[in-house]
């Protein structure tokens, strides 16, 4: 299971003010080509905004419609539901239905699907309120890094030997603010960065078992820390660090002592439960009708498990209960043995929506290897660059390496998009093994180079199975 996290919030939009046709311009930036399954995801996340102007009584019952994407490895499931949580901000985790199993058998528990979704929303609403008390934390570990290179100084008790005759001589205190803030300037300027300092590095290990119940072992998970913080919790460990290190560890200790733990759980709670996304990839491989034997039986009881999610349930995490009424679901498989109707009725109708993707042409190979942002040939070029090695393609090349994938990807495997990820692999291998530069140069791929290193291997069928 992958959890995934949305970008940064300079990346995200307003979604409040986001059209369909706006979002799929969004989403155009990233996927090429499935009109389809854009305007279908595109409708599916702006009715949520349009739920949430309506009376709660109303909004209660309204729930998502749920969308299943049937279509190849490779074309864009994944990347779509992906592109869409990130624009939206919204808890988002990736499944593989085939991952789960029958209850009474071994594998994992369809809930914690669910699980795993608020733990995304955990995360998520956590560096939101970090980022909302970073600069707060900032000056206070500034102050604590001041102390730790300059000790405040100890007022003297007047029975103290000699204490007549400090109070005489002149206060200290003046000159011990002058070098305080002579420091400072020199700490945000990073003068001081070298410079070691003693601090308390909380201890991360903590040991953790399972115990098995009816509910789960996800459920019973038991984590000694939360069971005996007295003994566990303040532990820490003396370190000598430089400032720099020191700075990010007590920086992040102060960002999680300044962020209120229970309000992250009950705003993560209400996240996943109101704006969720899980996608639930290779549907395909449980779907399996009765009066089959063997393996069959246990891919139905998989669809069975899963159907009381995805029609609205409650599900007990340690954040708090969660119901899933209003997660949206998007279920993905290619479809090429069973067929949607091989489902059982009951899952099927809790994915009205259905789109199908096609499979990439040349020309849809030639545009992913140019038009998205950070596309596979800027991504190349980018890694050579922090080496001094300056990768340029011809527009021929460029083509030339589409018309490739796309004959190998018919006349082997039709993995899709991914077919241009090892192609060029294959090309810049002699690039990429060379390694640094001892000065900067160019390397310049043309149309001639690209058919000598793959035409051969195109045309070793055999070859082509392994490599490409």
């Amino acid at each position: 299971m992958t959890i995934r996290l949305p970008a940064s919030s300079q990346e995200l939009h307003d979604l409040d003010q986001l059209t369909p046709r706006q979002i799929v311009a969004e989403l155009d930036r990233h996927v090429i080509g499935q009109d389809q399954a854009k305007r279908a995801v595109a409708i599916a996340l702006r009715n949520r905004v349009r739920r949430q102007r309506l009376p709660p009584e109303l909004a209660a019952e309204i729930t998502p419609r749920n969308i299943l994407m049937i279509g190849p490895t490779g074309v864009g499931k994944t990347e779509i539901a992906r592109r869409l949580a990130r624009m939206s901000s919204s808890p988002f985790v990736k499944v593989e239905a085939s991952k789960f199993t029958e209850v009474g058998y071994v594998g994992r528990d369809v809930e914690s699907i669910i699980r795993d979704l608020v733990e995304a929303a955990v995360q998520l609403v956590r560096r939101e309120r970090r980022a909302e008390v970073q600069d707060r934390a900032r000056q206070n570990v500034e102050e604590q890094l001041l102390d730790l290179l300059l000790p405040p100084p100890r007022a003297r008790s007047p029975e103290s030997p000699g204490a007549e005759t400090e109070t005489s001589a002149p206060s200290p205190t003046e000159s011990f603010r002058t070098t305080r803030e002579r420091l400072r300037a020199q700490l945000r300027s990073g003068e001081l960065d070298a410079r070691t300092v003693e601090v308390d590095v909380p201890q991360r290990s903590f040991p953790t078992f399972q115990v098995m119940s009816s509910q789960g072992v996800e459920e019973m998970d038991i984590n000694v820390k939360d069971l005996l913080p007295g003994i566990f919790g303040g532990r820490t460990k003396r370190r000598k660090l430089p400032v720099s290190e020191a700075r990010e560890v007590l920086l992040q200790e102060e960002e999680n002592r300044l962020v209120d733990t229970d309000q992250v759980s009950r705003q993560a709670v209400e996240r996943a439960q109101s704006s969720g996304i899980v996608f639930l990839d290779e549907i395909d491989k449980v779907a399996g009708r009765e009066g089959s034997h063997g393996p069959e039986v246990s891919r139905e009881g998989v669809q069975r498990d899963i159907l009381p999610i995805v029609e609205g349930t409650t599900v007990t995490t340690k954040h708090g209960v969660v119901r899933t009424d209003h997660i949206l679901f998007i279920a993905a498989g290619a479809f090429h043995v069973s067929k949607p109707s091989d489902l059982i009725p009951e899952l099927q109708g809790r994915f009205p929506i259905r789109v199908e993707l096609a499979s990439l042409s040349r020309d849809d190979l030639h545009r992913i290897l140019t038009e998205p942002k950070n596309a596979l040939i800027s991504q190349h070029q980018a890694l050579l660059r922090t080496e001094g090695i300056e990768l340029d393609f011809a527009p021929e090349a460029i083509a030339e390496i589409a018309r490739y994938a796309a004959e190998v990807n018919d006349a082997a495997e039709n993995i899709g998009a991914r077919r241009l990820a090892t192609v060029l692999e294959r090309l810049l291998d002699e690039v990429s093994f060379e390694g640094p530069a001892e000065d900067p140069r160019r390397v310049h791929i043309d149309a001639d180079e690209v058919r000598r290193k793959l035409a051969p291997l195109v045309k070793d069928q055999d070859l082509s199975r392994f490599i490409l």
